[in-house]
């Protein structure tokens, strides 16, 4: 290959990139759906905690037994910051490949200080909660991950949807690589969250898509279930 054939490559490498970033603020960013339910706004997040986070790293692990005692209101709060929350301009908690923003935090709640039992979904804008179905689905939800106990007993259980399309119609196939390294961006922020908070987590993903989605009441993909509880 010459060197006239090099530079026509990266002419086009570098045009292509900058359309690609002149579009990105006109698509949707995670407000392609809205749910009308009553919504709650959440406390606001504390941005200096007891614990730094070299030491919720050391402390980290996987905790699947939980003590029957709710959660807290400002602990879910803080943990869905931890998710998608909005950090500093438009920016969220988790980085995402050009910033598509694909995941919706779904949330079935069984026992939380401050909410009635119910699936809410949260909105990172307005740090916020809608509810979308009244009643404790834990062990339906239990069902449908397989029976994994943990699921049914936690207070509450977060779930990470993916809506692919948001980063595949910049990325094409490669963009489903990107929304599944950007579910382990939230995951460990909730892990790292939920031990500084003294609280425990892990991750779950074994379960029946389709059934957790109809639980949810959602058409996109549930790729992650992470029940969180008092230890």
């Amino acid at each position: 290959m010459n060197y006239q054939k090099v530079a026509a490559l990266v002419v086009v490498f570098v045009i292509a990139s900058s359309i690609v970033l002149f579009l990105k603020p006109y698509f949707p960013r995670g407000r392609e759906t809205t749910y009308s339910g009553e919504k709650i706004l959440l406390p606001e997040p504390r941005l200096k905690g007891d614990m730094s986070v070299e030491e919720a790293i050391a402390k980290r692990k996987s905790i699947r037994t939980y003590k029957n005692q709710p959660i807290s209101i400002e602990e879910l709060a803080q943990l869905l910051w931890a998710c998608q929350g909005i950090t500093h301009e438009d920016k969220r908690a988790a980085p995402s490949a050009g910033a598509t923003y694909p995941f919706e935090i779904f949330v079935v709640v069984g026992n939380v200080e401050g909410l009635r039992a119910g699936i809410y979904h949260y909105d990172p804008f307005e740090h916020s909660l809608t509810m979308i179905k009244e009643g404790d689905f834990r062990k339906e939800l239990q069902k449908a991950a397989l029976n994994q106990k943990w699921v049914g007993d936690a207070p509450v259980d977060i779930v990470l949807v993916a809506f692919y399309e948001r980063t595949t119609r910049i990325y094409g196939e490669r963009g489903i690589r990107y929304v599944h390294m950007e579910a382990g961006h939230i995951g460990q922020n909730i892990y790292l969250q939920a031990t500084a908070l003294g609280l425990g987590t892990v991750a779950v993903g074994a379960f029946y898509d389709d059934e957790v989605a109809k639980i949810i009441g959602t058409e996109g993909a549930p790729l992650y279930i992470f029940p969180v509880g008092r230890v």
